[in-house]
């Protein structure tokens, strides 16, 4: 079983540091989309990955277009709090890319546009009152939605 997690633009290095710990948890690939808001190599971002770093297949594209052209026709799932459907509600197939945008604004409304059936949210009971939940909480209960799915037993 094979997950892969994208994140376009992150900003925060403490939430990329959360999320490799998950990727070496859960043995998914980590994709990351530049422009990053911090070195790859800064105190934070490696404190939070703790040493799980080397245990992670990281992959690092220039922009989401070089993702797209290395990664074609793979089951893409963008989360955004702009989709009516759940994350719950779709299927996850082996391989599948689940995609998330930056910490201050998401996914660029040019990549939604370009894949709407593809758009999934984690609902929140506040929704009129909250924008959104962290990026690692997020990577994290779709990751583990998918892995459910899957069938939590070939992770073993």
């Amino acid at each position: 079983m094979a997950i892969n997690i994208v994140l376009v633009e992150p900003e925060i290095p403490q939430n990329t540091g959360n999320i490799i710990r998950t990727c070496a948890c859960t043995n998914a690939v980590l994709h990351l989309i530049k422009p990053l808001g911090f070195s790859m190599d800064e105190k934070q971002m490696k404190r939070a990955g703790l040493d799980y770093i080397d245990l992670v297949n990281i992959k690092l594209y220039e922009n989401f277009e070089e993702f797209e052209s290395k990664n074609p026709n793979a089951d893409y799932h963008l989360f955004s709090t702009k989709s009516p459907k759940k994350h719950y509600d779709v299927n996850y197939e082996d391989e599948c890319y689940l995609i998330f945008g930056k910490e201050t604004k998401g996914l660029s409304e040019e990549i939604l546009e370009k894949y709407p059936e593809k758009m999934i949210r984690i609902p929140m009971v506040n929704e009129e009152r909250v924008r959104s939940l962290n990026l690692s909480n997020s990577v994290a209960i779709g990751v583990y939605e998918a892995i459910r799915q899957l069938g939590s037993d070939e992770m073993r």
